[in-house]
């Protein structure tokens, strides 16, 4: 997806008016456009097949079919469609299994307007949108995971640098490759370069 062309949208949420209002909102920036809207993962499923939006944002609990079971289906069935949940849901089962399922991008309803444009920006730029707080929980079980690792293998666990942990701390926080750099001085390719290095070292394959 080029972040140059306007993005269509399609709204997945069973409350008419969180939906009208993000519409409206939407609606005053150019670079996405609303082109559909469904009350529940089902509809959604259809609208993909129908319409081939760019994004998705769907909400996590729904009647007839929820956002996880959703996503999985658009992943099969229109694998060109971006999904990003945007819900209230903080449960950590919800989280994995939504990013298991296809789910590109998890963000929280509570963000203001401008840290969701800049997450749809992120989207389109290929990376993975995610509110700080869901990113601080995806670190932390990283890092249980990496302890449980580091005990039972016998193999070094490699370390990070400082700079490494300092980037890896900015990217729990929510923030873009773009914003990482503006707040260490550094370019998006040194960014991408030390990110690169990061998933290397705790041997993952994408930021997710």
């Amino acid at each position: 997806m080029s972040e140059s062309k306007v993005a269509a949208l399609l709204l997945v949420d069973d409350h008419a008016l969180f939906r009208d209002g993000l519409r409206e909102l939407i609606t005053h920036w150019g670079e996405f456009r609303v082109v559909g809207e469904a009350t529940n993962g089902w509809e959604a499923v259809e609208l993909c097949g129908r319409l081939q939006p760019d994004i998705v944002l769907m909400d996590v609990q729904m009647p007839v079919m929820d956002g996880v079971e959703a996503a999985r289906r658009i992943r099969v069935e229109s694998p060109a469609t971006v999904v990003v949940m945007l819900t209230m849901s903080v449960e950590e089962r919800d989280l994995f299994e939504a990013l298991k399922q296809g789910a590109r991008g998890y963000v929280l309803k509570n963000t203001s307007a401008q840290q969701l444009r800049e997450r749809l920006h992120e989207v389109a730029r290929g990376e993975v949108p995610l509110s700080g707080a869901i990113a601080a929980r995806i670190l932390d079980e990283l890092n249980r995971q990496r302890s449980a690792d580091a005990a039972s293998s016998p193999e070094p666990v490699e370390t990070l640098t400082e700079r490494e942990v300092q980037i890896l701390r900015l990217v729990a926080e929510g923030l873009s490759n773009e914003e990482i750099g503006a707040r260490l001085f550094l370019s998006d390719q040194t960014i991408k370069k030390q990110l690169s290095g990061v998933l290397q070292k705790l041997h993952l394959a994408n930021r997710v």
